[in-house]
Protein backbone atom coordinates (compact mmCIF):
# COMPACT_ATOMS: atom_id res chain seq x y z
CA UNK A 1 0.00 0.00 0.00
CA UNK A 2 1.26 3.47 -0.72
CA UNK A 3 1.10 6.32 2.01
CA UNK A 4 1.82 10.11 1.42
CA UNK A 5 3.41 9.65 4.39
CA UNK A 6 4.71 6.80 7.47
CA UNK A 7 2.49 6.25 10.15
CA UNK A 8 5.44 7.77 12.35
CA UNK A 9 4.65 10.82 10.46
CA UNK A 10 0.62 10.60 10.51
CA UNK A 11 1.25 10.14 14.28
CA UNK A 12 3.87 13.00 14.38
CA UNK A 13 0.88 15.02 12.46
CA UNK A 14 -1.25 15.00 15.63
CA UNK A 15 1.41 16.08 18.03
CA UNK A 16 1.85 18.81 15.72
CA UNK A 17 -1.81 19.38 15.88
CA UNK A 18 -1.60 20.23 19.85
CA UNK A 19 1.38 22.04 19.56
CA UNK A 20 -0.30 24.24 17.34
CA UNK A 21 -3.41 24.60 19.60
CA UNK A 22 -0.86 25.03 23.07
CA UNK A 23 0.89 27.76 20.64
CA UNK A 24 -1.97 29.75 19.27
CA UNK A 25 -3.52 29.92 22.19
CA UNK A 26 -1.20 30.93 24.58
CA UNK A 27 -0.38 33.72 22.73
CA UNK A 28 -3.86 34.99 21.39
CA UNK A 29 -5.69 34.47 24.62
CA UNK A 30 -3.24 34.57 27.36
CA UNK A 31 -0.37 36.56 26.80
CA UNK A 32 -1.63 38.10 23.54
CA UNK A 33 1.50 38.86 21.51
CA UNK A 34 0.74 37.65 18.14
CA UNK A 35 4.12 38.02 17.25
CA UNK A 36 5.22 35.20 19.06
CA UNK A 37 3.34 32.95 17.15
CA UNK A 38 5.67 34.10 14.39
CA UNK A 39 8.78 33.44 16.21
CA UNK A 40 7.78 30.01 17.16
CA UNK A 41 6.21 28.72 13.74
CA UNK A 42 9.94 28.12 12.42
CA UNK A 43 10.86 25.83 15.75
CA UNK A 44 7.86 24.26 15.80
CA UNK A 45 8.14 23.55 12.64
CA UNK A 46 11.87 22.14 12.63
CA UNK A 47 10.67 20.10 15.60
CA UNK A 48 8.02 18.37 13.64
CA UNK A 49 9.75 17.57 10.47
CA UNK A 50 12.47 15.74 12.35
CA UNK A 51 9.95 14.23 14.93
CA UNK A 52 7.84 12.80 11.93
CA UNK A 53 10.88 10.78 10.84
CA UNK A 54 12.17 10.01 14.00
CA UNK A 55 8.89 8.71 14.94
CA UNK A 56 8.87 7.00 11.31
CA UNK A 57 12.12 5.33 12.16
CA UNK A 58 13.55 5.97 8.98
CA UNK A 59 17.08 4.52 9.57
CA UNK A 60 17.26 4.15 5.94
CA UNK A 61 15.50 4.90 2.48
CA UNK A 62 14.97 7.12 -0.26
CA UNK A 63 15.72 11.15 1.05
CA UNK A 64 12.10 11.38 -0.95
CA UNK A 65 10.51 9.92 1.59
CA UNK A 66 12.15 11.83 4.57
CA UNK A 67 11.77 15.45 3.06
CA UNK A 68 7.66 13.82 2.59
CA UNK A 69 7.46 12.72 6.09
CA UNK A 70 8.69 16.10 7.40
CA UNK A 71 6.33 17.92 4.72
CA UNK A 72 3.21 16.20 6.09
CA UNK A 73 3.57 16.97 9.58
CA UNK A 74 4.49 20.32 9.21
CA UNK A 75 1.44 21.33 6.92
CA UNK A 76 -0.90 19.65 9.09
CA UNK A 77 1.03 21.83 12.02
CA UNK A 78 0.86 25.01 10.03
CA UNK A 79 -2.44 24.34 9.21
CA UNK A 80 -3.60 24.07 12.68
CA UNK A 81 -2.09 26.94 14.17
CA UNK A 82 -3.56 29.22 10.75
CA UNK A 83 -7.19 27.70 11.48
CA UNK A 84 -7.20 28.32 15.16
CA UNK A 85 -5.59 32.07 14.25
CA UNK A 86 -7.83 33.08 12.08
CA UNK A 87 -10.77 31.15 14.23
CA UNK A 88 -9.83 33.23 17.02
CA UNK A 89 -9.55 36.20 14.97
CA UNK A 90 -13.27 36.23 13.57
CA UNK A 91 -14.80 35.72 17.37
CA UNK A 92 -12.67 38.50 18.71
CA UNK A 93 -13.55 40.90 15.72
CA UNK A 94 -17.27 40.11 15.12
CA UNK A 95 -17.97 39.67 18.68
CA UNK A 96 -15.92 43.66 20.16
CA UNK A 97 -18.98 44.87 22.09
CA UNK A 98 -16.81 48.08 22.36
CA UNK A 99 -15.95 47.52 25.94
CA UNK A 100 -13.58 48.69 27.94
CA UNK A 101 -12.47 49.01 31.59
CA UNK A 102 -13.77 52.39 32.82
CA UNK A 103 -10.69 53.70 34.01
CA UNK A 104 -9.34 53.76 30.37
CA UNK A 105 -12.55 55.71 29.31
CA UNK A 106 -15.72 53.45 29.40
CA UNK A 107 -17.96 51.61 26.55
CA UNK A 108 -16.86 52.87 22.99
CA UNK A 109 -19.65 54.42 21.22
CA UNK A 110 -19.74 51.93 18.62
CA UNK A 111 -21.71 49.07 16.88
CA UNK A 112 -21.02 45.26 17.54
CA UNK A 113 -17.86 44.08 15.38
CA UNK A 114 -16.15 45.84 12.97
CA UNK A 115 -17.18 49.07 13.99
CA UNK A 116 -16.19 49.09 17.66
CA UNK A 117 -12.56 47.36 16.17
CA UNK A 118 -12.21 50.34 14.04
CA UNK A 119 -12.85 52.51 16.65
CA UNK A 120 -10.15 50.58 19.20
CA UNK A 121 -7.89 51.32 16.47
CA UNK A 122 -8.65 55.22 16.13
CA UNK A 123 -8.45 54.83 19.98
CA UNK A 124 -5.01 53.64 20.00
CA UNK A 125 -3.83 56.42 18.10
CA UNK A 126 -3.53 54.61 14.76
CA UNK A 127 -5.83 56.90 12.62
CA UNK A 128 -2.58 58.37 10.79
CA UNK A 129 -1.73 55.19 10.08
CA UNK A 130 -4.60 53.35 8.98
CA UNK A 131 -5.82 56.78 6.73
CA UNK A 132 -2.19 56.67 4.55
CA UNK A 133 -3.39 52.71 4.41
CA UNK A 134 -6.39 53.81 3.00
CA UNK A 135 -8.65 53.06 5.78
CA UNK A 136 -11.44 55.79 6.23
CA UNK A 137 -14.49 54.00 7.86
CA UNK A 138 -15.30 50.25 9.35
CA UNK A 139 -16.18 48.71 5.77
CA UNK A 140 -12.69 49.57 4.09
CA UNK A 141 -11.36 48.95 7.86
CA UNK A 142 -12.28 45.43 7.53
CA UNK A 143 -11.11 44.73 4.02
CA UNK A 144 -7.86 46.32 5.47
CA UNK A 145 -7.55 44.20 8.77
CA UNK A 146 -8.62 40.56 6.69
CA UNK A 147 -6.40 41.36 4.06
CA UNK A 148 -3.88 41.69 6.84
CA UNK A 149 -4.61 38.86 8.83
CA UNK A 150 -4.73 36.72 5.55
CA UNK A 151 -1.13 38.04 5.08
CA UNK A 152 -0.32 37.04 8.80
CA UNK A 153 -1.59 33.35 8.12
CA UNK A 154 0.48 32.64 5.14
CA UNK A 155 3.49 33.82 6.98
CA UNK A 156 2.96 31.91 9.74
CA UNK A 157 2.24 28.68 7.38
CA UNK A 158 5.11 29.35 5.41
CA UNK A 159 7.57 29.50 8.48
CA UNK A 160 6.08 26.16 9.32
CA UNK A 161 6.59 24.19 6.24
CA UNK A 162 9.99 25.84 5.67
CA UNK A 163 10.95 24.61 9.18
CA UNK A 164 9.17 21.40 8.83
CA UNK A 165 11.77 21.02 5.65
CA UNK A 166 14.94 21.96 7.54
CA UNK A 167 13.60 19.60 10.29
CA UNK A 168 13.90 16.97 8.07
CA UNK A 169 16.64 17.49 6.45
CA UNK A 170 18.67 17.43 9.60
CA UNK A 171 16.99 14.13 10.33
CA UNK A 172 18.50 12.75 6.66
CA UNK A 173 21.62 14.07 7.50
CA UNK A 174 22.11 12.97 11.94
CA UNK A 175 19.44 9.36 11.16
CA UNK A 176 20.80 6.45 12.47
CA UNK A 177 22.29 4.38 10.54
CA UNK A 178 20.63 0.73 9.49
CA UNK A 179 22.72 -2.12 11.36
CA UNK A 180 24.33 -4.49 8.17
CA UNK A 181 22.57 -8.44 9.00
CA UNK A 182 25.72 -9.59 9.01
CA UNK A 183 27.34 -7.31 11.76
CA UNK A 184 23.98 -8.09 14.01
CA UNK A 185 25.08 -11.78 14.30
CA UNK A 186 28.84 -11.58 15.02
CA UNK A 187 27.88 -9.17 17.65
CA UNK A 188 26.07 -11.69 19.51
Amino acid sequence: MRRIADRGAIAAAYVGIGMAVTIVASFTLIIPIEGLIWLFALPSGLLIGYYANQRSNRRAGPWRRILTNGLFASVVTGLSMVALLLLLKVLFFYGDNGYRDPGLGGTLACSTGADCVYQRYLDADRGPDLVAAGVTDASSFTAFYWGEQLSNAGTVLGLTLLGGLGGAGMYGLTRPKAVPPESATAAR
